[in-house]
């Protein structure tokens, strides 16, 4: 086709450079981005005004003003103060290696429940699924008393394991990968069966190499709730050498007081890893959601 037998339309895509099936940017485009504009600056805020309570002194911040850098300027006494704290660092190995234990069990023990309800027959398959996701409707304050009580029987409580155990089963995971399993093609496994492969080892050298970024995404997400996790690890510890981080500054919040500036630089520290972890991950995060089939299941 020549210039002078090019269409308007075509000719205003030229000028404008936009890709094949790209759609011009109009009013509808633009509103669009300003709202994702204003969202993120709000969700944003209270991470800025977080980090620069951190960064004054703690005259500056009692004072209670809304400057985000105090009249004393910025400051790392907040972030020198929570170092100093000598079980800093064994509360940050404590969360660390026991969020990757607990990771590591509860993506085993998921994928091998999930598969199962995927592919397996069996008489009431149907009533444990629906038992398990059941499940998630229940608010896990629920189970803190029995589950106390099954460490106490145990002789679990004050032990690491009674700080692991109880936090390896997740029924929103197993539903996912379920929902993974389900779209793999079912013809992979059977050419493998014929083979002479078993069940076990169609799941360890055919469907788990084909699912490693869901695996990814959420065994990130299974070590973000178990970093983050306050609640049980400061029902089941006692022993301050065994705290997790949040659970470990928290008490030196109630020993010292309310020191605003430290809370803050607490909060950002104890968070730190994760952001670390994300910035790192977050391409597998969003491959694993987009490839769990939800859509076409």
């Amino acid at each position: 086709m020549s210039v002078a037998q090019q269409s308007p339309l075509t000719d205003v895509t030229a000028r404008r450079n936009l890709k094949p099936g790209e759609k011009p940017f109009g009013i509808a485009r633009l509103l669009a981005f300003a709202a994702l504009a204003i969202m993120a600056v709000i969700w944003l805020f209270p991470i800025v005004w977080a980090l620069a309570t951190a960064l004054k002194t703690e005259t500056d911040a009692a004072a209670g003003d809304l400057s985000l850098i105090g009249e004393s300027g910025i400051s790392f006494d907040a972030f020198a103060a929570v170092l100093a704290e000598g079980n800093v660092y064994i509360w940050a190995w404590n969360s660390l290696w026991t969020s990757a234990v607990i990771t590591l069990i509860t993506v085993a023990i998921s994928a091998m429940a999930a598969y199962a309800f995927s592919r397996l027959k069996f008489r009431g398959r149907s009533a444990l699924f629906f038992m398990v996701i059941a499940s998630i409707i229940v608010p896990p304050q629920v189970l803190i008393i029995p589950l106390y009580y099954q460490m106490l029987t145990f002789n679990m409580v004050d032990t690491y394991w009674g700080l692991i155990l109880p936090q390896v089963v997740m029924a929103p995971i197993i539903f996912i990968l379920k929902k993974f399993f389900d779209a793999v093609p079912i013809e992979l496994e059977e050419a493998a069966r014929v083979d002479g492969a078993g069940r076990f080892r169609v799941f360890l050298t055919v469907v788990l190499p084909l699912s490693k970024p869901i695996l990814g995404a959420v065994s990130i997400f299974v070590f973000i709730q178990a970093w983050n996790n306050f609640l049980w690890p400061f029902i089941v510890i006692n022993d301050t050498l065994l705290m997790t981080l949040p659970v470990g500054l928290q008490t030196v919040i109630s020993a010292y007081g309310v020191q605003y500036a430290q809370v803050m630089a607490q909060a950002i520290l104890a968070a730190l890893p994760l952001i670390v972890v994300f910035l790192f991950y977050q391409r597998q995060i969003v491959k694993g959601v987009a490839t769990t089939g939800f859509g076409g299941q």
